[in-house]
């Protein structure tokens, strides 16, 4: 299952409404992404390379898989 949630870099319209949930504060625009999130930058790029563009995560439900570089991440606590 996937251990992120993902924006997909064509579809977004910077609504906003992703940055108040995100439990590591990791939402920036693409110019001000700092370099510690670069390699989970490229990671969600190439998630939806592979995928294609979906038309809305309500369309799509779980993901049963998940980018190299995000499954190589240590379990993590669930946030309350």
């Amino acid at each position: 299952m996937s251990r992120t949630v993902r924006a997909h870099p064509d579809e977004c319209v910077d609504c906003g409404a992703c940055e108040p949930v995100c439990p590591v504060e990791a939402i920036y625009y693409e110019d001000d992404l700092p370099d510690e999130w670069q390699d989970y930058y490229k990671a969600n790029v190439e998630f939806f390379d592979e995928m294609g563009s979906p038309g809305g995560a309500a369309k799509l439900g779980v993901i049963e898989r998940d980018h190299p570089i995000i499954t190589a991440l240590p379990p993590q606590e669930a946030p309350e």
